[in-house]
């Protein structure tokens, strides 16, 4: 029996196929048995941030959190979780690291893969840093990634390795360490001093580099990286479209030009906003200041629609493996613009369900009952991710079964 949700034969990359054999204890096929199908994850990773949860996951949350916990644990399988430096080390020698690890432990024990932003970038930078000179600079920074990612594997073993290195060496906005050191050496030695100190401590890392400036300028970094033998494990391509939605066309064009190196790409940080645009004319986003920018009806139905559309052409498109939208809520949001998907009393936008309208109901196979041939088999086809098969919704001891893209395979569970 096959086992497909509607709306999935445009995704013929994003299908799986396995025909299951059912046995008894004994290790007898069971003929013409009822068994419980529920896909239990996916592999694409549908991410967000998991900012909100740092003191929820750490006992000191506020009213709130539990609700707006159960609604991204409902929708998301991946987290991305903050290391900024001058937020994470303010004082040198006092990391952050417990506090974190007890928000990366909180998800991981719910199932959530996860991902650290950033190990370098220029902004939100220690002010001790300032202290040093470039060789110093270069020296604490290798130290920290060593730290931190040596620290944190076996929980977090993704990362922004580097993050906006095209900008890095001539960001005028504050002085900071890192934009010296990156002045003085050059983007393509920043971007191998990143990697190397990473896998020289995991060497199993996914290692991103990550940019806001989709321009021929990061292709030509990437080419010059790629030349230079620095194993990028994937493309981190931001979306921040508080300016209005880029449009189906514009953003696989985009995504056209950075699928040519062959490497996965992620969309690591997506935004769309539920109320007034920006104006058009901004070009740093950090620069559009306003005392208030409230979610609207009309921007929250024009949201839902637009991210409907923005993650059907994603995921539709075989380069693309993750997608990390950058908030679940309004409160605290980035540069207090409302593109979260639930607003700040806790109530969902209709952006929230018309997501989950794809993720958990389009692209997901809830429990379904089906029936083994005379000879105890049936085949499970499906959005590729993880799957369990029970005797009942109920049981307590489902045996999984991993759906992979393009393999059709045969496996064996026990019920």
């Amino acid at each position: 029996m096959d086992l497909v949700s509607p709306g999935r034969g445009d995704l013929p990359h994003r299908l799986g196929e396995v025909v299951v054999t059912v046995h008894d204890q004994s290790g007898r096929p069971l003929p013409d048995a009822d068994v419980v199908v529920q896909q239990r994850d996916h592999a694409f990773a549908f991410g967000n941030i998991g900012f909100d949860f740092v003191d929820h996951a750490n006992g000191s949350g506020s009213a709130g959190d539990a609700e707006l916990a159960a609604l991204w644990l409902d929708l998301f399988n991946t987290a991305t979780l903050p290391f900024y430096w001058g937020g994470f080390e303010p004082e040198p020698g006092s990391p952050d690291t417990r506090r974190l690890a007890a928000t990366a432990q909180w998800f991981a024990d719910r199932g959530v893969a996860l991902k650290g932003h950033p190990l370098v970038w220029h902004t939100v930078q220690p002010r001790w840093l300032l202290d040093h000179d470039v060789d110093a600079i270069e020296r604490l920074q290798r130290q920290r990634i060593r730290r931190e990612v040596g620290d944190f594997a076996g929980l977090i073993d993704t990362w922004d390795a580097i993050n906006e290195v095209v900008i890095m060496p001539v960001f005028d906005k504050e002085d900071n360490g890192i934009t010296r050191l990156a002045r003085e050496r050059g983007r393509i030695a920043m971007v191998r001093l990143a990697f190397e100190e990473a896998l020289a401590t995991n060497p199993t890392a996914t290692l991103l580099i990550n940019d806001f400036d989709l321009s021929s300028a990061y292709e030509c970094l990437l080419e010059g990286l790629l030349e230079a033998g620095i194993p990028i494990s994937a493309i981190g391509l931001q979306t921040h479209m508080h300016q209005g939605y880029w449009g189906e066309d514009a953003m696989l064009a985009m995504v056209d030009r950075f699928a040519r190196y062959g490497l996965p790409l992620h969309l690591t940080e997506t935004s769309l906003v539920s109320g007034e645009l920006m104006p058009g004319h901004i070009v740093d986003l950090n620069d559009y200041q306003v005392p208030s920018w409230p979610s609207t009806p009309d921007g929250e139905a024009r949201q839902a629609d637009e991210l409907a559309r923005h993650y059907r052409s994603l995921v539709a498109h075989p380069s693309v493996e993750a997608i990390t939208y950058w908030g679940i809520t309004d409160r605290d949001a980035w540069l207090g613009a409302p593109i979260g998907l639930v607003r700040a009393d806790g109530s969902r936008k209709p952006a929230y369900d018309a997501l989950h309208a794809l993720v958990k109901g389009e692209w997901w196979v809830p429990p379904t009952t089906v029936r083994t041939d005379a000879v105890g088999r049936f085949r499970l086809r499906g959005f590729v991710g993880d799957y369990d098969v029970s005797a009942s919704p109920t049981s307590r001891r489902p045996d999984p079964v991993r759906l992979v893209a393009g393999l059709a395979s045969s496996v064996t569970v026990t019920l």
